[in-house]
């Protein structure tokens, strides 16, 4: 069993950055893919970024590549999403999820889940 707790989100104007934390409980969290998805007010969850458990293999959604970078400490149980140049249409609430049992940017497929982390962009 693995409980991951996200933080770091917030306000922040539109270029900005924030850097998100997702803390996980569990000793097999080093043994699993991380991803980070996103879900706005009336949209479907999306995929936004992956990292292999060992990394540095990395994946992003097209929308954030290059503006975000995910990483990961397992020895520090945790993983991240960097994140600049921040624009309106990235507001949402963000989610870390591990271990996936089919695709990297499938949530369906992932087991655990945090409760979220939310990022509001102002304009």
């Amino acid at each position: 069993q693995v409980m991951l707790v996200e933080s770091g989100g917030g306000l922040v104007q539109t270029g900005g950055s924030l850097k998100l934390s997702c803390a996980a409980s569990g000793h097999r969290f080093r043994d699993y893919s991380v991803a980070w998805f996103r879900q706005s007010p009336g949209k479907a969850r999306e995929f936004v970024a992956w990292i292999s458990w060992t990394s540095p293999d990395t994946k992003y959604a097209e929308s954030v590549k290059g503006r975000f970078t995910i990483a990961r400490n397992n020895a520090e149980n945790t993983a991240s999403l960097q994140m600049s140049s921040l624009k309106p249409e990235d507001t949402a609430v963000y989610f870390c999820a591990a271990y996936s049992t089919g695709r990297y940017d499938s949530g369906q497929d992932y087991h655990y889940w945090g409760q979220g982390t939310e990022v509001t962009v102002s304009s």
